[in-house]
C-alpha cells in the first residue's frame, strides 16, 4: 500500500529522537521534584513502609530517574535507560493501581510513558546520539 508522505519516511528517526528527549526531560523533572519538591512532612503514606525507608528509597529513585533522564536525552546507552524507565513506570502503574492517592499523575500517564519507553527499547536512539545504530 502507497503512503500518502512517502516521503517523510526518510525522516523516520526523527521519531525516536522525539520521543527520547522529551522522556528524558519529564524524568529529569520527576527526579528534580523527588530530591527537591518534596517537603519532609509530605512524603506519601504507604502500609508497611516506614517514612525513613521511603525518603531513602525516593533519593535512590530521584537519582536513577535522573541519570535515565540525561543518558536518553544525550542519546547514550538509550535502550538500557528505556529499560530502567520502563521499570519505573510499571512500578509507578502499579503503586498508582494499589494506592490511588500515593502519585498525583493519572494511571494513563504512566501507562503511555511505559509505552513510549518499549518503543525506545526497540527502535534505538534515533538522529543526535551517541548509541551507534544496530
Amino acid at each position: 500500500m502507497l503512503n500518502t508522505f512517502g516521503d517523510l519516511l526518510t525522516f523516520g528517526l526523527v521519531a525516536p529522537f522525539l520521543l527520547r528527549v522529551i522522556i528524558g526531560l519529564i524524568f529529569i523533572g520527576f527526579g528534580y521534584i523527588k530530591a527537591y519538591g518534596i517537603k519532609k512532612d509530605s512524603v506519601i503514606e504507604i502500609p508497611g513502609c516506614k517514612k525513613e525507608n521511603l525518603k531513602i528509597i525516593f533519593g535512590i529513585i530521584a537519582l536513577v530517574e535522573t541519570i535515565a533522564g540525561i543518558l536518553l536525552i544525550i542519546g547514550l546507552y538509550t535502550q538500557i535507560s528505556a529499560i530502567i524507565i520502563a521499570l519505573l513506570s510499571l512500578g509507578a502503574i502499579i503503586l498508582k493501581y494499589k494506592h490511588r492517592s500515593a502519585i498525583k499523575n493519572s494511571f494513563l500517564f504512566y501507562i503511555l510513558v511505559f509505552t513510549i519507553a518499549i518503543s525506545l527499547i526497540f527502535s534505538g536512539a534515533g538522529f543526535w546520539a551517541f548509541d551507534l545504530p544496530l
